[in-house]
Order: C-alpha cells, then sequence, then structure tokens
C-alpha cells in the first residue's frame, strides 16, 4: 500500500528550504521521476484570508479527502506532488499553504519573492475574505509584478443558500486585475482537479525551458479552457474533467 509522509510545517523563521515530501506513487512511476533529468519545479503559494479553505483545497487535490477540523495553519506549510506531461517530462508542483492571520502577514512576501504561480482564495460565503483579495493581489504584484501567474479562487461554492459573493462579481474583480479566476469546493470536490491542472498547464505554458508540446499535452487532456483568465469553472461537472494524465505525489 502506497504511504503518504505527513504534513510538515516549515518553521516560521526560515524562507525556504524543507517541508514534507508525499510519496504515494507506484515504485515504477518513483523510479520514472527520480531518473527524469528534465524535472522542472514550480513554486505555487497559497494566499487569503484565515479560514477560507487554502489547506481543505490542498489536501483534496493530494489526498481526495475533505476533513471539518482543520486547525489554523500557523506559519508556512509546504508539500509537493509531481506530474507527468504527455512528452515524458514531469514536473514539481511545490504547494506552499500560508497563514491566513493577520499577525503572520510579514512573513508572505519572502514567499511570494520566488513563486511562479500564486492562488488568491476568498470564500464565497463570507464578503470580508472577498474585498481583502486586492490586497493579497497588491502584496502578489508588489513583489513579483507581472512575472507570477495569479489565479483567484471562489471557494465554497457548496455552501449555496449561504453565498454572498456572486461569480459575476468575482469575474468583474479578475477581468479588472487580469487575473484567471475559477470557483471550487473542497468539501465536494468540484473543480479542484480542474484547479491544479489549469495551474500546472500555465505555469508549463510561461516556461521556455519546456516545449509547446509538454504544455499541450495537460491542456488537450482536461478539456478545461485554460486560456481565457476570465473563465468561471463554478458549473462544470467533475465527469467533464476527468483526465488520463498519469500523475503521482513521488518527489
Amino acid at each position: 500500500m502506497s504511504q503518504l509522509s505527513p504534513r510538515r510545517r516549515v518553521p516560521t523563521s526560515s524562507s525556504g528550504g524543507g517541508g514534507s515530501v508525499l510519496n504515494a506513487s507506484a515504485p515504477a512511476a518513483a523510479s520514472r521521476s527520480s531518473n527524469n533529468v528534465d524535472l522542472n519545479k514550480y513554486k505555487l503559494v497559497f494566499l487569503g484570508d484565515q479560514s477560507v479553505g487554502k489547506s481543505s483545497i490542498i489536501t483534496r487535490f493530494l489526498y481526495d479527502t475533505f476533513d471539518t477540523t482543520y486547525a489554523a495553519t500557523i506559519g508556512i506549510d509546504f508539500l509537493s506532488k509531481t506530474l507527468f506531461l504527455d512528452s515524458g517530462a514531469a514536473i514539481r508542483l511545490q504547494l506552499w499553504d500560508t497563514a491566513g492571520q493577520e499577525r503572520f502577514r510579514s512573513l508572505i512576501p519572502s514567499y511570494i519573492r520566488d513563486s511562479s504561480l500564486a492562488v488568491v482564495v476568498y470564500d464565497v460565503t463570507c464578503r470580508a475574505s472577498f474585498e481583502h483579495v486586492p490586497r493579497w493581489l497588491d502584496d502578489v504584484h508588489n513583489e513579483r509584478g507581472d512575472k507570477v501567474i495569479v489565479l483567484l479562487v471562489g471557494n465554497k461554492i457548496d455552501l449555496g443558500d449561504a453565498r454572498v459573493v456572486s461569480t459575476d462579481e468575482a469575474d468583474q474583480l479578475a477581468r479588472q486585475r487580469g487575473v484567471h479566476f475559477i470557483e471550487t469546493s473542497a468539501k465536494s470536490g468540484l473543480n479542484v482537479q480542474a484547479l491544479f491542472k489549469r495551474a500546472a498547464t500555465s505555469v508549463v505554458k510561461n516556461d521556455p525551458r519546456l516545449s509547446p508540446r509538454g504544455a499541450g499535452g495537460i491542456e488537450q487532456r482536461t478539456g478545461v479552457d485554460i486560456e481565457s483568465p476570465r473563465t468561471s469553472l463554478a458549473n462544470v461537472s467533475p465527469r467533464a474533467l476527468k483526465t488520463t494524465t498519469t500523475t503521482c505525489f513521488a518527489c
């Protein structure tokens, strides 16, 4: 049986390095990853207010589970996952889960600084978390300018009766700020895989080290329009997003 190593918290005094490594691949896939000299790493940093579901989204992606008893992230958590492209190349997504509390705000810029993609998450049932999105986007812009891809994510769309931020309103903000936009439910899993497939394809497309074929492999297999930064996938069913892309958790 495949085993996952536990999530490990990165010390708040550190600005990089360490973290837990998830090993959930078959031996052949692990060997393939270790022998692949073309493995490129991409840092994805997750930003947003406390309790918007950043950790839940990551956990749903990695473990396909949802826990109703999450404790607030303290400092920074780090996990990673390796994806294989059509071309045979592997890429490693390094997922940096940041704390949303104000007292950790001063730590965040150092983690944004060398990121390939920033995921800014808000809670569709909490207007304050949405109203704070421009500040998070400003933090990204101040540290990385236009050198980083940004995904705006509205989470908890399973709580339809409690929604206070409409898809159109968030889409309008995404248009104004020129960022990608998607809505998800970490609880049901809706669009979580689509979010990460969009992220993976975007960073590959933005990386001159990889050929267009490598990028096109993921894009073709997801069947999701990742070119438009304003496409909301709130109504796309998980079945429509099923992919045959080989994935593993080996690092």
